[in-house]
């Protein structure tokens, strides 16, 4: 089982705002006037920088260990299950062409799949996941 959320920094400056930085994520910083807004740009600039790594098909790293003083920051939802299938895929050494005739639907319609910005209904997702032996299982938590 795997939780997609990566640990986070949270630190004040000197004018009070709330500095965001993510270890696995050494390019991704943001801020907020407080705790509350830090914690959902922290969720948009996380999305953000997963998005840009797959649409670049570079290395999206799984999260690092939570430390002590860090923040869970959660995997916006928009884009969770294409992370879980571009992890997949790169885990088996796969090409999209090899789990579109696996799939038995054409090439463009597994890039698109896994293109951050290209609305994919879940179950496609889903099928694709269950073709290369993995499944998606959602939870919830109390927010801390």
């Amino acid at each position: 089982m795997f939780t997609f959320a990566y640990p986070a920094t949270f630190r004040r400056d000197e004018d009070g705002r709330s500095l965001v930085s993510f270890p696995d994520f050494p390019t991704a910083h943001t801020d907020g006037a407080d705790a509350n807004e830090a914690m959902e740009e922290a969720i948009d600039c996380l999305g953000s920088s997963i998005a840009f790594a797959m649409a670049d098909k570079a290395n999206v790293p799984k999260p690092s260990r939570l430390k002590r003083g860090q923040k869970s920051v959660p995997v916006p939802l928009w884009i969770v299950a294409k992370l879980a299938l571009y992890w997949a895929i790169r885990e088996l050494g796969m090409s999209q062409s090899e789990l579109a005739r696996r799939l038995k639907v054409r090439e463009t319609v597994v890039r698109r799949m896994l293109d951050p910005n290209h609305d994919t209904r879940p179950e496609r997702i889903q099928a694709a996941l269950e073709a290369l032996g993995k499944r998606m299982v959602m939870a919830y938590d109390d927010a801390a």
